[in-house]
């Protein structure tokens, strides 16, 4: 089902959109999840960590398709918003030409530095091996995860969130059930972890496909769609690579994160493993501020499209208001359940879990405990960042990612020397504030622009009408 952004109460219409994204974001954690706690029981503590500690080197690579695809998305909702059927047609063949060229071109690159990256990161040797042959067999199956993302934000561009969540609910328990196979079934350990994903990723993005190009008559390709149009190629790579290179920052202060705690690991026996399990509960606490996120760049894209700008403040405001719902939401989930879902990540009978188990515990709850109290400027992070990417603002945007690797990479070099752990867990809430200011400051310029210019709805222009008359 296709929704219309550009009318109706903006409540009404973030909250249905974003609703879809919020469910389908959190089986992706789950599925996410399920590869670390699977392998943690059935494996050992130690291949959970290994597994575990590649996630920001994944965000490095992988953010780069988050990004590009989304704006790619961006692009699409604007034609869509436009009412331009041709464009929009154009711009979903522009897309998966440059997926194509994007999927050769990232595992060409990902594949040969997965080894060094790790050992520039102080990977611990006991984890090494796990996180070297998970993280490679991820970065060949790159292509299965561009070809879902791109259908997803194709479909969330033209108003649809469900089929995405549909096709990811049955990835994620596609996904658990080749786990099981792959690693007690064909005894495949941790790869056969990273071979389900892949697997499920590429399974789930071929249905989004199919059922896109047959649900949707208008949104179905023509022989002349896919001639090579330059224009269409610079306007798609002047939107996406932007918000690439901003996942891409924020995964390099990442990994400065990670390198920090990993030289931790020495002296506090257990701290990687409590920080990996924290972390995936993290991100199931936090993905309503993603979501949020992504409604808003489709919302500000067609409002843009269809030259609406009064409307697009209106959608900030009510995502700002869900946004202070999700902070206590997201409280109560980390403090409430952030104990027994950490000892699921943890099998006490082997590995350095059964020596530190209580120690992994708290490591754990406090990281959870930071993050959770500034769960606030998480939000208006994506909010405000997505809105302006929205509105083809993508450049100024990576500006933004600059600032918050800035204020990650200092605090992690340099309070983890002074306070130890506690610098680790307010490299974040420090990173978000510093992003905080820089996207705030602008986006209140640009409205005001707008504002400036004339530039109102069709509404506004008849209310003033109105109130003229």
């Amino acid at each position: 089902m296709r929704l219309d952004l550009t009318e109706g109460s903006p409540f009404k219409l973030i909250l249905k959109f974003s609703l879809p994204i919020l469910i389908g974001n959190i089986f992706q954690q789950l599925y996410n999840m399920a590869d670390t706690i699977i392998v943690g029981h059935t494996v050992s503590s130690d291949a959970m960590s290994g597994v575990g500690c590649t996630s920001s080197i994944s965000f490095l690579i992988l953010g780069l398709v988050w990004g590009l695809t989304s704006g790619f998305g961006v692009r699409t909702s604007q034609f869509f918003g436009a009412r331009d059927e041709k464009g929009l047609r154009r711009s979903i063949a522009v897309s998966f030409e440059l997926c194509l060229v994007m999927t050769v071109l990232l595992t060409a690159i990902s594949v040969p530095l997965a080894g060094p990256l790790l050992k520039a990161m102080n990977t611990p040797e006991s984890y090494y091996e796990y996180a070297y042959y998970y993280l490679v067999t991820i970065f060949w199956g790159i292509g299965a995860t561009i070809l879902y993302n791109i259908a997803a934000n194709t479909l969330r561009a033209v108003g649809d969130s469900r089929t995405p969540l549909f096709c990811l609910v049955f990835s994620a328990v596609l996904n658990v059930i080749l786990d099981f196979v792959c690693i007690v079934g064909f005894d495949m350990t941790y790869i056969g972890a990273g071979f389900a994903t892949v697997v499920s990723q590429f399974i789930s993005g071929a249905v989004c496909i199919a059922y896109m190009f047959k649900a949707y008559p208008a949104l179905r390709l023509h022989k002349s769609d896919w001639k090579i149009d330059l224009n269409m190629i610079k306007g798609h790579i002047y939107v996406g690579l932007p918000m690439a290179l901003q996942f891409s920052i924020t995964a390099v202060g990442c990994i400065f994160q990670q390198t920090a705690l990993n030289g931790l690991n020495s002296s506090m026996p257990g701290v990687v493993t409590g920080y990996t399990a924290a972390t995936k509960i993290d991100n199931i606490a936090n993905q309503t501020f993603n979501s949020l996120g992504t409604a808003c760049a489709t919302y500000a894209g067609q409002n843009y499209g269809a030259k609406k700008f009064d409307r697009i403040k209106d959608g900030v405001f009510a995502s700002m208001v869900y946004c202070i719902i999700s902070w206590g939401l997201g409280l109560a989930f980390c403090l409430g359940l952030g104990v027994p879902m950490t000892g699921l990540f943890l099998n006490g009978a082997s590995g350095e879990a059964a020596a530190y188990y209580s120690e992994m515990i708290n490591y754990s709850m406090e990281f959870l405990i930071y993050q959770s109290i500034f769960y606030p400027c998480l939000g208006i992070i994506f909010i405000y960042r997505n809105t302006l990417q929205g509105i083809g603002k993508s450049a100024v945007t990576t500006i933004a990612g600059v600032t918050e690797l800035a204020g990650r990479s200092v605090t992690a070099f340099i309070l983890v020397k002074y306070i130890g752990y506690v610098g680790v867990c307010l490299s974040n809430p420090i990173a978000w504030v510093a992003a905080d200011i820089f996207l705030l400051a602008t986006y209140y310029i640009t409205m005001r622009k707008y504002k400036e210019k004339g530039e109102y709805s069709i509404k506004s222009l008849l209310l003033r009408k109105k109130q003229l008359n």
